[in-house]
């Protein structure tokens, strides 16, 4: 089977019934998404596929070979990372870290969503998406963080966003 993950092509001969995050894991040392429940409850194992994040936990990897599929290793690296990383280490948006891969990864795809103007759940006005830290805690809502560090990871969020529109505007 061949996958596209994080712009590089993986040619990998797995049972049919391997999940996603295992083939990532286990067969291509992808190491950056956790396996945290292994139920799709807790979203440490968030990967983006066509840029729409899922829990790769509850999908199988041969129903992806056609996709684009983004990790954490694939947002940026040490010394280039993403606006979201970068915001998350200044704002303390991790304390053990390990749920943090699956929260930047869920970030990545709940910035896209509310930039196409796609409602949540908590969005008042449907032809206006306002940005605001009830729709970032509704959004975030499937991502668990064990050691309570929401309040930095919200903080963190709205500071990519922030910075993410600034570029945009200055193009």
């Amino acid at each position: 089977m061949q996958f596209r993950i994080n712009g590089q092509t993986y040619e990998a001969e797995v049972d049919v019934r391997t999940s996603l995050l295992d083939l990532a894991r286990e067969h291509l040392g992808l190491t950056g998404s956790k396996k945290g429940c292994d139920h799709g409850q807790c979203g440490a194992c968030t990967m983006l596929v066509n840029g729409r994040r899922i829990n790769s936990c509850l999908t199988l990897a041969v129903m992806h070979q056609d996709d684009e599929i983004t990790t954490i290793e694939g947002l940026g690296e040490p010394g280039n990372l993403s606006a979201l990383q970068a915001a998350f280490v200044r704002h303390d948006g991790f304390q053990c870290g390990y749920c943090t891969p699956g929260q930047i990864c869920s970030a990545t795809g709940m910035l896209d969503e509310v930039a196409k103007g796609w409602p949540s759940h908590v969005t008042e006005d449907l032809d206006s998406v306002a940005f605001t830290d009830a729709e970032i805690q509704e959004r975030m809502s499937g991502n668990l963080c064990r050691c309570s560090a929401y309040p930095n990871i919200v903080e963190a969020i709205r500071e990519a966003a922030a910075e993410t529109q600034l570029a945009e505007a200055a193009e």
